[in-house]
């Protein structure tokens, strides 16, 4: 039960790693922050097609469960492909959270905004600036879904441009997870905004503090190579 509901917590985690989408004309009238509005208005679908080298790397020191994988991952207007170049530690951990995480991504590609920072799924909060001068904004979902983030995004003040989310799943996903927290890092390449970094902590009962950990290295994006 402690491994299964392990898996269940990082999992779920994993899963909001995708890129997100932003709907245009959202703002209603409404008067928001510059730069949320601006960050509101962008139509942004993320890549179209894209090829990258992955890492991921989980760790649970309780019960001394470590384990790590590269993945050379490929998507496009076909679906989602993967190709497992390297892999160590544990087995079960691949196993039971690497592979259903890739799994599910290969389903879930290209399935909408349902985790989308959208005026549908959030309502947001002027929160002023970090000590970076990013544009702090607090974002309060909507609904209890796992595909959802209470916490915060920050962006950049001149344009809007998503630079990080953070914050905890709003939903649990499972009795056994105490609390899912997340940061999710983003840039721009190619032009294109894509996520880079996805790091997770999730305290688990009995098991006590997992964390996971996925990086981005982009070989090409819209069919343009990235040097």
């Amino acid at each position: 039960m402690r491994r299964t509901s392990l898996v269940s917590a990082l999992l779920a985690a994993a899963l909001l790693q995708g890129v997100i989408i932003d709907a245009a004309g959202q703002l209603n009238g409404e008067d928001h922050p510059p730069a949320l509005a601006r960050f509101l208005n962008t139509v942004e679908h993320g890549p179209d097609s894209y090829r990258a080298l992955r890492r991921l790397e989980v760790r649970n020191r309780r019960l001394s469960e470590a384990a790590w994988m590269h993945v050379r991952t490929e998507a496009d207007a076909g679906g989602f492909r993967y190709e497992i170049v390297g892999q160590g530690g544990s087995g079960y951990v691949r196993d039971r959270l690497f592979m259903p995480a890739l799994e599910t991504e290969q389903k879930m590609w290209g399935a909408g905004d349902q985790g989308a920072l959208t005026l549908d799924n959030y309502t947001f909060e002027d929160r002023g600036a970090e000590s970076s001068g990013l544009a702090w904004i607090g974002v309060t979902p909507r609904r209890k879904d796992v595909m959802l983030v209470k916490g915060s995004i920050f962006l950049r003040p001149d344009d809007g441009d998503l630079v990080r989310v953070e914050g905890a799943l709003a939903r649990t996903p499972s009795f056994w997870t105490r609390n899912v927290e997340i940061v999710r890092s983003y840039e721009r390449i190619g032009g294109v905004r894509v996520p880079v970094r996805l790091e997770s902590t999730a305290s688990v009962r009995i098991a006590g503090t997992s964390t996971f950990t996925m990086t981005y290295e982009y070989e090409s994006i819209n069919g343009k190579p990235i040097e």
